[in-house]
């Protein structure tokens, strides 16, 4: 018997990002569901500049103050060094730890040609070389757990994009950063499974602090706001619970009542020869198949409430 109430009693999270927005909304919902929080930010601005634990110190005395359990940590998700400690820290408050959730992340937008290195290089490093490290140093816990006769039922759930998923002008470096971690999803399925682990990821739309940047409004409409936080969590939950066990390697889009699944990078239609090809063939044959191909889908066409509101 399931209880719905408490899904996650049990079971103990690193949600990465949890500071503030769209994570801070994972760990209260992660909380109230019964699960023991290790809440992350490094408590810099939308763009990477700063540090502060007051982020992830609010967070932690909301869950407290609610009657739940949750520590603390302001480290630097792309720190081999800080994650090591984040994971040591949950093991020793809590025991174990169970649920990753990869949110953390930055924004620094400019069209591709005036984008500086820098730029580029730190939206990497904090979402895909963050996911990267964090799933290592969680994975690295699991297997050893794994080696040792525990029963390990991980979950790791990553953040992508529509960006990451569909492109967005102005977006090369989150794109990309997006891009890699839903690769990274599939690559940690397949190599974590072997100790109990399942890896998905979500392509979250939210209202955010990061968004607003984008000229999205943070503002929550009255009633049923379909771009609210709080409507992403149900999808993180039950990715992060028991409940998922047979789910892994996944992807899916998740906005206010929606969830759907990514059916990305199948292969379409084809040309064969026998023999090797030639640039002749191809440019006989290949126009065709590309016109008899499923159309890319842009990014604004990406979920159901675009255009709806």
């Amino acid at each position: 018997m399931v209880d719905y109430a408490k899904p996650l009693v049990g079971r103990v999270a690193i949600i990465t990002g949890a500071g503030r927005g769209i994570g801070r909304g994972y760990a209260l919902a992660y909380a109230a569901a019964g699960a023991k929080v290790v809440v992350n930010d490094f408590g810099g601005s939308g763009d990477g500049v700063g540090q502060s634990s007051a982020p992830a110190e609010e967070v932690v005395a909301e869950i407290i103050a609610a009657g739940g359990e949750a520590i603390a940590h302001g480290g630097d998700v792309a720190n081999p060094d800080h994650a090591a400690d984040m994971v040591a820290q949950a093991v020793a408050a809590f025991g174990k730890v169970d649920t990753l959730v990869n949110n953390a992340g930055i924004l620094r937008d400019k069209s591709l040609l005036n984008m500086p290195i820098e730029d580029w290089d730190a939206v990497l490093r904090v979402h895909l070389t963050g996911t990267f490290v964090m799933t290592q140093a969680v994975g690295r816990h699991w297997r050893d757990r794994s080696k040792e006769g525990d029963a390990v039922n991980g979950r790791i759930v990553n953040t992508s994009s529509g960006s990451g998923l569909f492109g967005n002008f102005g977006q090369a470096n989150y794109s990309a950063a997006k891009g890699g971690i839903a690769s990274l999803t599939v690559l940690s399925a397949i190599e974590l499974g072997r100790y109990g682990v399942t890896v998905n990821c979500i392509a979250p739309v939210a209202k955010t602090r990061l968004t607003a940047t984008a000229g999205m409004s943070t503002e929550i409409a009255e009633g049923f706001d379909p771009y609210d936080p709080q409507h992403v969590s149900p999808a993180i939950m039950w990715l992060g619970s028991d409940r998922s066990a047979d789910v892994t390697g996944r992807i899916f889009t998740v906005v206010g009542g929606f969830v759907g699944v990514v059916e990305g990078y199948n292969r379409g239609p084809g040309l064969h020869h026998d023999g090797p090809l030639t640039f002749e063939a191809i440019d006989r044959e290949l126009p065709a198949l590309i016109a008899e191909a499923k159309p890319r889908t842009p990014v604004m066409q990406s979920h159901p409430y675009i255009g709806a509101r």
